[in-house]
């Protein structure tokens, strides 16, 4: 199989088990755009390394030296697989090029809930977002009920957002995490939703309350991204 280039991953897709998102610290915005090209020509250079991988997306972070790294498997072992077989010789490419980076060992997830766009949406995300909320131990019912006590408070909500595209909202397979991965047409249009009244997303209200101060909920944070590089499978032998 050959690597092909797209657009954006799907986040929701169904034949996702889970995903992996994890995060490189490369130090300057100079060194993230050398780490976006040499991570292009690493991967362009060889075959698509399992089926079993199904996108592997980069998004370079806002703060000029974070890049965060966001991809989709069948299971557990198409990762473990690739981490035994072709890992290596990917990032040993990259580091040559830019010495230094920092790796954190990224989370795992699986999708729980998504709010799609609307049938005949076209616009393509300049922003993702993603909010990470951590929680005091495991416990999988805690991830999903915030996730709902989101929606709720999305459906009761007179106010939705200019700018918002589409939110993926991820548990991690530990049970003491859950990832946004928030669409938006510009990081203007995140700014801007955050300026508004309230405590960051949402118009005031009982049900953004119960979201923002959930029992349980220990830290997180929020942070803005620019779509930088997305592959996924080609045809080819």
């Amino acid at each position: 199989m050959t690597v092909q280039f797209t657009d954006r991953p799907d986040p929701a897709r169904d034949d996702a088990g889970i995903a992996k998102a994890g995060t490189w610290d490369v130090g300057t915005p100079e060194r993230q755009r050398q780490a976006v090209d040499a991570i292009r020509k690493a991967w362009e250079s060889r075959e698509w390394p399992h089926p079993g991988l199904l996108s592997y997306s980069v998004h370079a972070g806002e703060d000029g030296r974070t890049l965060l790294h966001y991809s989709q498997w069948s299971g557990e072992q198409a990762y473990q697989d690739f981490v035994r077989e072709s890992r290596d010789a990917r990032d040993a490419d990259i580091d040559a090029a830019v010495p230094g980076i920092e790796r954190l060992a990224p989370h795992t997830y699986e999708l729980y809930r998504s709010g799609l766009r609307a049938e005949g949406d076209t616009r393509e995300p300049g922003c993702v977002v993603i909010v990470d909320v951590e929680f005091a131990g495991p416990d999988p019912a805690r991830q999903r009920d915030w996730v709902d006590a989101v929606f709720e408070a999305l459906g009761e909500d007179p106010h939705t957002p200019a700018g918002g595209i589409a939110a993926h909202f991820h548990v991690s397979t530990d049970g003491t995490r859950v990832l946004n991965y928030a669409e938006w047409e510009s990081a203007g249009h995140h700014i801007a939703a955050l300026a508004a009244p309230g405590e960051g997303i949402g118009s005031p209200s009982p049900l953004w309350e119960r979201v923002q101060k959930y029992p349980g909920m220990t830290g997180g944070g929020v942070n803005r991204y620019t779509p930088a590089l997305s592959m996924e499978a080609g045809a080819g032998a």
